[in-house]
């Protein structure tokens, strides 16, 4: 085990298309700003009704990175 130091963020992305594409989405625009991400944990799922139908997800991640 190494003796690192780790902080996390609370995320939240959206897709029209999946809730694997919502977290994807979400995790590529934070590597934006935060470095050193090794672990996501889904906190909540949810999603938009358009015409009965799925109109897009909402999925909340919590984001760990090491800290330098």
């Amino acid at each position: 085990m190494s003796d690192n130091v780790y902080k996390s963020v609370e995320l939240t992305g959206s897709s029209k298309t999946s809730i694997e594409d919502a977290v994807e989405r979400a995790l590529e625009k934070a590597s934006s700003t935060i470095e050193n991400m090794q672990w996501f944990e889904v906190t909540s799922t949810r999603g938009h009704i358009v015409d009965n139908k799925v109109g897009h997800w909402q999925v909340s991640i919590k984001v760990g990175f090491t800290l330098e």
